[in-house]
């Protein structure tokens, strides 16, 4: 079976996906460059090059927003309220250690 180009051809919506998933994942590589520089032109290099990229994953967030692609759903309070005492209790061990 022979494939055509419009086989193999994203949609925009698909193509603004990928964007964000392949910024997502460049995020995680310069953040563990980072931790990982052992000196500081390095790590200064690998945290200009993370901004960038973070700049770029939220310029590609609001382009999807604005299209109606992504619609992140509000967080209920209980939600909130569970996070905050999970993060609170795990506050208190680290103190009472």
């Amino acid at each position: 079976m022979k494939l055509t180009k419009m086989d193999c051809t994203l949609n925009e919506k698909d193509t603004l996906q990928d964007m964000l998933e392949s910024e997502k994942q460049l995020m995680e590589i310069y953040t563990t460059a980072l931790f990982e520089g052992s000196t500081k032109a390095v790590r200064k290099n690998f945290s200009t090059n993370l901004l960038g990229v973070a700049e770029n994953q939220f310029c590609l967030f609001t382009q999807m927003q604005s299209r109606g692609y992504y619609e992140p759903q509000p967080a209920k309070k209980a939600m909130l309220d569970e996070a905050n005492n999970t993060y609170k209790k795990q506050k208190n061990q680290l103190k009472a250690k």
